[in-house]
């Protein structure tokens, strides 16, 4: 394998950190009803998203040590976990969660909120690791899914529309052995899983939005792929470093780094199509997402702290970072 510098610069700078569709309305449904449901649904929605968008306030500077990114559809923000909180782009604007100042790791965005891992501010009053919290009001509080404390979870998935998740414990806590785990509750219950096939150092994983069997893992071996929720695992590249992970609900993208940077969409059938990368020298995605409701809507953020964005699944790139400083 050629050009193996970039897997000790994504392991040393980005990865080892010390910090189901409603049924259909019948037919003789009064109308009025529908539309009123409808309209209630709407506020409902504007209510949440305003609650959201009111712990925001303007950011004008660099992020660093990203660990995580992705779109809360409840509030259409595309959001970087970084170092120092939460930092939101959204209609060309950045802006950051006000006085929640965590260094998020093992971040996942969902349809109503994020889950995520890491290191609490030092005025939070949050014992330190965080174990697993959850957010459905864009940060402004979090539900303990156990491990407070504890354990730090780097490598973690999470199912965008069940809040399912698939972990690698890095240490024996107090109801994990050291190793793979998943909870088919949305952190209730946990069970360890052998992860057969599985090899080298993972630094990702995903999980389909919906079938939480679909598990996908980028390590410096390369992609590998799970149907049985992480019992086992089969590698779908060669020859190439696995740099990102992300499930769509009909396809799996993920990045890979030989000679140059790779990002490609595989299809649940197996068939494979490039999608086309902006330039880039010596630098490979470590994160990308897929916007909820605009299928060509992609986003990446890359080795070398640089983001872009395209509305045409490639065709054109706009970057929104560079070297960490936002555009």
């Amino acid at each position: 394998m050629k050009k193996n510098w970039l897997w000790p610069v994504m392991a040393a700078g980005l990865f080892i950190s010390a910090c189901s569709a409603e049924t259909a309305q019948e037919e003789t449904e009064d109308p009025t009803d529908t539309a009123t449901e409808s309209a209630e649904e709407t506020e409902t929605a504007s209510a949440v998203d305003s609650a959201a968008m009111e712990l925001e306030v303007p950011f004008d500077g660099v992020m660093d040590h990203v660990h995580g990114m992705g779109y809360i559809e409840e509030n259409s923000g595309l959001y970087f976990a970084s170092h120092h909180g939460l930092k939101v782009h959204r209609d060309g604007k950045w802006t950051e969660i006000e006085d929640q100042y965590h260094d998020f790791m093992g971040f996942n965005a969902t349809a109503t909120g994020f889950v995520s891992s890491g290191h609490p501010d030092m005025q939070s009053g949050m014992q330190n690791p965080l174990g697993i919290k959850r957010s459905d009001d864009g940060g402004e509080t979090f539900e303990d899914l156990g491990f407070e404390g504890e354990t730090d979870f780097h490598e973690m998935a999470v199912g965008y529309n069940t809040n399912n998740l698939f972990v690698f414990n890095p240490q024996a806590n107090s109801e994990m052995e050291t190793g793979f785990h998943r909870s088919d509750d949305a952190g209730e219950s946990w069970q360890q899983t052998a992860a057969e096939g599985l090899e080298g150092k993972v630094t990702y994983l995903a999980m389909h939005p919906d079938d939480s069997m679909m598990i996908a893992a980028a390590s410096n071996q390369g992609i590998f792929l799970s149907e049985d929720g992480g019992e086992s695992f089969t590698r779908i590249t060669e020859g190439e470093l696995g740099t990102a992970a992300f499930f769509s609900e009909d396809a799996l993208y993920y990045g890979t780094y030989s000679e140059q940077a790779k990002l490609v969409k595989r299809d649940l059938s197996g068939e494979e199509q490039e999608i086309s990368l902006p330039d880039m020298t010596e630098d490979g995605v470590v994160y990308l997402a897929q916007h909820p409701e605009n299928p060509e809507q992609l986003a990446i953020y890359t080795a070398k702290g640089h983001a872009w964005e395209t509305q045409d699944a490639g065709e054109n790139w706009t970057q929104i970072l560079n070297a960490g400083q936002v555009q």
